[in-house]
């Protein structure tokens, strides 16, 4: 099994990470168990992992190469909290998100997902992330927005013009449709975190 390297996960994982060890500061008194959707390579959450002994990971990824670097990486590293990789499109009912069920995890994350991923997609992350979150859980996205419908800096506008040339239906994804996702789905944006390289991480909460 190959270990698959991002050089985009390498660079952002430490600014991700502490977003993370903030926002769960609070509850690092208790084993938490956290859903990550589309897991890529798997260094960021073996590196989460290492960070956050007191979360119990569970990766995921839609394509089998991905899969096959994540077992790589637990096995390189012997990571005894993150659990096999499964298959998860969450475009899909949450019913069918791996055997999860309702109100199972306490954190959600998907780092770097929506952009390359369809509206509805971006609907099933919403919708199974009201399912599966406990009540006062986390759902923490990262990745490249725009707002009420305007893309910027340029470089923003470029990336968006490039995804949408490798898909039409991907593209940066609108804060302020995602709020509205959320509201519809029991849960609450709480925070927008400005990060590095027009990145940003939004910080949704169930209520």
């Amino acid at each position: 099994m190959a270990m698959l390297l991002s050089p985009q996960a390498e660079r952002n994982w430490e600014e991700v990470c502490s977003v993370l060890e903030e926002v769960l500061e609070d509850q690092s008194h208790r084993q938490l168990f956290a859903l990550e959707i589309g897991s890529g390579t798997g260094q960021h959450v073996i590196r989460f992992a290492q960070k956050m002994p007191f979360v119990t990971w569970q990766p995921s990824d839609i394509q089998e190469e991905a899969r096959q670097s994540i077992k790589a990486y637990i096995d390189a590293t012997n990571m005894t909290t993150v659990l096999p990789p499964v298959h998860l499109d969450a475009s899909e009912p949450w019913e069918k998100w791996a055997g999860l069920t309702r109100g199972s995890c306490d954190v959600i994350i998907a780092i770097n997902l929506l952009q390359y991923s369809s509206f509805k997609t971006a609907q099933g992350v919403f919708n199974g992330a009201g399912q599966v979150i406990k009540q006062n859980g986390l759902l923490v996205i990262y990745g490249v927005y725009a707002i009420n419908g305007t893309i910027t800096p340029q470089c923003n506008e470029l990336l968006d013009e490039e995804l949408r040339k490798v898909n039409p239906e991907w593209g940066l994804p609108d804060v302020d449709v995602l709020r509205q996702l959320a509201y519809g789905n029991g849960m609450r944006m709480e925070r927008m975190l400005e990060m590095e390289d027009c990145y940003k991480s939004l910080i949704f909460r169930k209520i």
